[in-house]
């Protein structure tokens, strides 16, 4: 009975399609359905060997339970079983969906860099110095100035004015004491020593050449001294004569950042080949010798002060630059 059973019902297990087309004896159903042939093959193996599950995508199969009846059915059918593999269903190209670890998981951005921390007002106070001194540099201390530089030198200054704050000499008085030098200064532009005031008049026809220009202050003994290089030409074959006229004066605080100057005396003193010549003093002129133009003395307010540089501005509006000598 056995034997014709398996000689009628002639199946396939596990095609690429996961369908098990049976054929049957004439009489039967040409293409039956799939629960019939599920059934039909449940008939023949006990439902230990094969499940389907309930979308009949997969079938289960118990090794074990297979080597202990396949022997069996072999001595009563004489027929050799077809091999079963593994029951694992045949994964095809996008039938899963494999999901990352890091799926759910939060990555966190590096943080950003640290913003650079604002310059210190230190800093940009000696950016500022900086920027002043290039501007002025090359004007021949204001002799050489045309109009732009003049305001362009008056800009850089305001900025640095405006950066060191206002000036306390009360508490700074200190910082005035030593040796200056003038860099810069806008009265020189109108091409006389005097500045805004009447001085010796200077040009390459005309025999005074400006050196080098300082000022020395001493806090103590409150005296103010403007010293300047100066070159005297001689008619030829006379060489140049070198010499240092000292205007001095005597200082005094009239505001927490304004100095009022007294004139007392000029003294010139020969150098080069001719500094053994004693020095020359010219005292101030006489109240009714005096010009108005030129009272003998003066004020000015310093607007910038610090260890080095040094900013002020007269009374005539006159824009000077001095750094430590």
């Amino acid at each position: 009975m056995t034997k014709l059973l398996l000689h009628s019902l002639k199946f396939e297990l596990f095609s690429s399609s996961r369908t098990l087309p049976i054929s049957v004896s004439p009489g039967a159903p040409k293409h039956p359905p799939r629960r019939t042939a599920m059934a039909s093959l449940s008939s023949l193996y006990p439902p230990s060997l094969c499940s389907c599950s309930s979308s009949g995508s997969s079938i289960h199969a118990r090794n074990s339970t297979e080597s202990r009846l396949a022997p069996s059915l072999s001595r009563h059918t004489n027929h050799r079983l077809p091999a079963v593999s593994s029951c694992r269903p045949k994964r095809t190209r996008g039938s899963f969906v494999l999901r990352s670890a890091l799926e759910d998981t939060y990555v966190l951005e590096p943080p950003p860099p640290p913003a650079l921390p604002p310059a210190s007002s230190a800093e940009r106070i000696d950016c500022l110095k900086l920027k002043l001194l290039g501007v002025v540099s090359g004007l021949n201390r204001g002799l050489a100035a045309t109009e732009d530089d003049l305001k362009k030198a008056e800009a850089a200054a305001k900025e640095l004015e405006d950066a060191g704050g206002l000036v306390d000499l009360a508490c700074d008085l200190d910082k005035l004491q030593g040796r200056w030098k003038l860099v810069y200064s806008s009265a020189f532009s109108s091409r006389t020593l005097g500045g805004s005031r009447p001085g010796i008049p200077t040009g390459r026809l005309l025999p005074v050449t400006l050196g080098q220009v300082f000022q020395r202050i001493d806090v103590v003994s409150r005296d103010f001294d403007n010293i300047a290089e100066l070159q005297l030409g001689a008619p030829w074959p006379l060489p140049p004569v070198d010499l240092t006229a000292t205007l001095a004066h005597k200082f005094e605080l009239i505001g927490s950042a304004k100095i009022k100057i007294n004139f007392e005396k000029t003294t010139v003193k020969t150098t080069g080949n001719l500094k053994q010549l004693p020095p020359l003093d010219i005292p101030k002129l006489p109240e009714a010798l005096r010009p108005p133009s030129n009272p003998g003395s003066g004020d000015f307010e310093v607007t910038f002060l610090d260890g080095d540089t040094r900013i002020t501005r007269g009374d005539r509006g006159e824009l000077r630059v001095f750094v430590v000598s």
